[in-house]
């Protein structure tokens, strides 16, 4: 008998999700809004009609299904099944699984939704076949995660991942958690439009002051437009942005020793632009026994490695 999981990449404003067999190929998938602002308890209940639907239009029983996956952002406590804390959700200590399984009566599990992307590019995408998967996801922040040989590395409190939360040297901007410095205000997008609008509005000659009326309006997606032209600002941005990644990718891997480092989130859309200056960095700074085996690679499953690691981890956890 074929059996198939739900996998959920839930986001501030959308919610992704798949019906995915065992074999990883999504059967059934869906993106729709999350209406955050509607409550706790209505994104849950759009959760349990994208469930009703997928079934409705797959075709697949419901005695098939082994269970349901979620990846939350945020902090989460994936043994109790609580959301501890979604800023962009508005959830506090709110009972994720609790609510879900009442709403479908399907056993579901929950875990970070960097987590479950990672774990979809170690299962399903770049890092598929590798022991040790070093992953990050770089889009409004920056988080990461491990999977040594299947396994979630959590750490204590389920907080471990924040490599967007170290402080830097060399990097000023106040952070949204309290802290100076810290990494993601500059490895972001956010960082990149930071840097491009900083840039305008200090009176710099670049191209970028042409693309937007109003600086304030500069995207990260501008960066790599001034950048195809040749605009000098730009090109310093984007090596400024990749080079510190790479910095702080050469103090990862002595630490963790992964087989592979995987990369993705919305900076993929930069390619080499971006990907060059970290892998020259972070190659430069590690010693030859750790570059001979390592390898830096643009994420596989990008759209769909939530879903996917979402509906693998519910698998693992409830598949025989």
């Amino acid at each position: 008998m074929k059996r198939y999981a739900f996998g959920f990449d839930i986001g501030g404003t959308n919610i992704v999700c798949g019906l995915v067999d065992r074999e990883g190929e999504i059967v059934w998938g869906r993106k729709v809004p999350t209406e955050a602002d509607k409550g706790n308890d209505h994104v849950m209940a759009v959760v349990a009609s994208c469930v009703e639907i997928g079934l409705s239009e797959s075709g697949v029983a419901k005695d098939d299904i082994v269970g349901i996956g979620i990846g939350m952002p945020g902090l989460v406590d994936p043994e109790r099944g609580i959301s501890v804390l979604s800023s962009n959700l508005h959830f506090r200590n709110y009972p994720v699984l609790a609510k879900l399984r009442e709403l479908t009566g399907m056993q579901v599990c929950m875990e970070n939704d960097v987590r479950m992307y990672v774990y979809g590019e170690a299962v399903a995408g770049a890092g598929r076949n590798r022991r040790h998967v070093f992953g990050l996801t770089v889009g409004t922040g920056l988080a990461t995660a491990m999977v040594n040989d299947g396994k979630l590395y959590q750490g204590g409190g389920d907080f471990s991942g924040e490599l967007g939360h170290v402080p830097i040297e060399g990097i000023e901007y106040g952070c949204n958690c309290g802290l100076t410095g810290c990494l993601e205000t500059v490895v972001s997008a956010t960082g990149l439009a930071r840097q491009a609008r900083e840039a305008v509005l200090s009176g710099k000659r670049t191209m970028l002051a042409d693309l937007k009326e109003d600086p304030e309006q500069l995207k990260a997606a501008d960066v790599s437009t001034a950048y195809d032209a040749g605009d000098e600002v730009a090109i310093a941005i984007m090596n400024r942005t990749g080079v510190t990644l790479g910095k702080a990718l050469s103090y990862v891997v002595p630490l963790l020793s992964p087989d592979i480092i995987v990369l993705g989130g919305g900076v993929l859309h930069a390619g080499e632009r971006f990907m060059k200056p970290v892998r020259e960095t972070l190659f430069e700074r590690i010693m030859p026994i750790y570059r001979e085996r390592l390898e830096l690679a643009a994420a596989q499953r990008n759209e769909d490695a939530g879903v996917l690691g979402s509906s693998g981890w519910a698998f693992r956890q409830f598949g025989s």
